[in-house]
């Protein structure tokens, strides 16, 4: 091949298909200097040896721009450069702070939050892992000369290692380089002094520089203080996160194309307080913003009711009166599903789904009739009893065990749903309750969220053997992530979500299983903390090679199967 000659480069593209196998794309943001944004050689070409397409992104604070950028990016390097001004943080300038980079500052801040947000791999490299702990809640000293040990700001080549740093045993980065001390360069007079809640330290060096950072919430996030770009030996950190930036994508890909369902959210609670769904608002945990952040199609969104309630049917009314106003606000972007169907041409015109459900069979106030009522509205299911006992059943919690299980008049009412196509929810109900409902009940029965009695002892989860029974007749038991339902010392974490669901999947089979998270009902762990966090369960589900078919069944498959069928009303 002659070095000038067009074609002959281009004949080998042109003799294959496809032309390029996929890589997935590195946004790498891109330094400024002199009116020009510059991006040192060793970046793009470590994410090139990597596996990787790097993309570069300048520096522009246009919130349209970034978000189109992210959308388009499976990971994201935040490169080295000159200081963060410390107005962002609330501090004054120290007299050692050197010079800022202003047309930086607010256009990586955002990039960097938006991404956390969004769930995308990210590497943070020198002024990049301060720009991580700037924007998601650490400390960045702007000099470290008064407590620094060793000169931090090297006139050597940056292909030189000058100094060691020690990293934590089993942190992420110790088992990317196999190695507990690192021979690294190091350019910087500043350095990470608190990493925030969302980062742990796992590398200083040898007179105690927070030297780098990883997640602290499961998240392939990373920050190092030294320039591994430049290093002989520093290709494996870029190699980790092209690795990371297939499974992002792969899951992206995935929830493309299947549709994913939580089964119980108690988000119309915080209703009082003025929540807007369309803003990604902190009172709660499912919004607009973070359900599409975290790549969620639909949920079933409950009228809780405490005990007691006066008028407890107009009360549940008056819920799904304000959810529908929410609904009909963003009719653009979310609609009311009522069957599976529904939610399934929805997630067809790109659309997310709102389904309604009761928590506490107090709603219908004693009377069958009302029963008929909640159909019409559109009610996929009912739970039939909360904490303490009520009209229809004995409880898990605060039980008096008024009925010894379900009451005659439960009896009539669970009847009467198996009529009318509204699935029994046993979520809360006692023991006793959720034999005899099973007992009596003509179609599956459900759980919208219930976890493993044999992992967290607590009367609220389910026996090994009521999951058998359960599975027995057809229905499905929907793991939820409230702490004190995974386990009963310590706060849980999305790895014991996933121990909960592969308990249940052991005991009951891939056929009848699922997730209701119980968000805004104090469900929530590190991890999978909120809506915008979904995504991350799959990538965990796919990196322990559960199939497409399988995910698909987790995600809402096997509970919309019962759903149709008691709607149906096909056992």
């Amino acid at each position: 091949m002659e070095k000038f000659d067009l074609q002959a480069h281009l004949d080998g593209v042109y003799t294959r298909y496809p032309e390029a196998e996929y890589r997935p794309l590195i946004g790498i943001t891109g330094n400024y200097e002199d009116l020009t944004c510059k991006l040192g050689k060793g970046y793009y070409q470590s994410v090139v040896a990597a596996g990787g397409v790097p993309v570069v992104i300048p520096p522009v604070a246009d919130v349209d721009a970034i978000v189109n950028t992210l959308e388009r990016i499976d990971a994201l390097i935040l490169s080295g450069g000159g200081d963060i001004n410390p107005l962002w943080v609330g501090e004054q300038p120290s007299p050692r702070l050197h010079g800022i980079n202003q047309e930086r500052d607010l256009p990586e801040l955002m990039t960097a939050r938006l991404a956390y947000n969004r769930q995308i791999p990210m590497i943070g490299i020198c002024r990049g892992i301060q720009t991580l702990a700037m924007a998601l809640g650490g400390k960045v000293a702007q000099d470290i000369s008064d407590v620094a040990g060793l000169k931090h700001s090297q006139d050597a080549d940056r292909s030189e290692p000058t100094h060691n740093v020690v990293l934590e045993k089993e942190s992420v980065i110790s088992q990317i380089y196999n190695t507990s001390i690192l021979h690294v360069n190091s350019f910087h007079h500043q350095a990470v002094t608190d990493p925030g809640e969302k980062f742990h330290v796992v590398a200083r060096s040898s007179d105690g520089i927070v030297e780098a950072m990883e997640s602290s919430e499961y998240k392939p996030i990373i920050g190092v203080q030294w320039h591994p770009e430049c290093l002989q030996d520093g290709l494996p950190l870029f190699r980790w996160l092209v690795d990371k930036a297939v499974a992002y994508r792969r899951a992206h890909q995935l929830h493309d194309r299947v549709l994913t369902l939580d089964t119980h959210c108690d988000t119309p609670m915080f209703f009082p307080q003025g929540i807007r769904f369309d803003h990604r608002d902190p009172k709660i945990l499912v919004d607009l913003h973070k359900m599409t952040e975290g790549r969620q199609d639909a949920t079933i969104m409950v009228a809780y009711l405490p005990q007691p309630t006066f008028d407890p049917t107009a009360y549940a009314d008056q819920i799904f009166d304000e959810i529908e106003s929410i609904v009909d606000q963003n009719s653009r972007y979310i609609r009311i599903a009522r069957t599976p169907a529904d939610l399934y041409e929805n997630k067809r015109q790109g659309l997310k789904s709102i389904m309604l459900g009761i928590e506490n069979g107090i709603a219908i106030d004693g009377r069958l009739e009302n029963l008929q009522h909640f159909a019409e509205r559109g009610i996929v299911y009912i739970t039939l009893c909360h904490n303490g006992d009520n009209d229809i059943c004995d409880s898990a919690s605060k039980s008096s065990h008024t009925h010894g299980g379900v009451s005659s008049f439960g009896e009539q009412v669970i009847r009467e749903m198996n009529h009318l196509g509204i699935m029994v929810d046993l979520s809360h109900a006692g023991e006793k309750s959720f034999y005899d409902a099973l007992e009596m009940s003509s179609m599956p029965v459900v759980c919208s969220h219930s976890s493993s009695r044999a992992l967290c002892d607590h009367p609220r989860n389910l026996t090994d053997d009521q999951m058998r029974a359960l599975a027995a007749k057809g229905g499905v038991a929907q793991t939820t992530i409230y702490s004190g339902f995974l386990r009963k010392d310590g706060e849980a974490t999305i790895m014991d979500v996933l121990d909960h669901l592969e308990h249940a999947i052991k005991i009951m089979g891939i056929d009848h299983v699922g997730i209701g998270t119980d968000f805004d009902g104090d469900g929530g762990v590190c991890g999978l903390a909120d809506s915008s966090e979904l995504v991350c369960f799959t990538r965990q589900l796919l990196a322990r090679r559960y199939s497409e078919s399988d995910i698909q069944k987790i995600w809402g498959g096997n509970f919309l199967r019962v759903m149709s069928m008691v709607q149906n009303g096909k056992k």
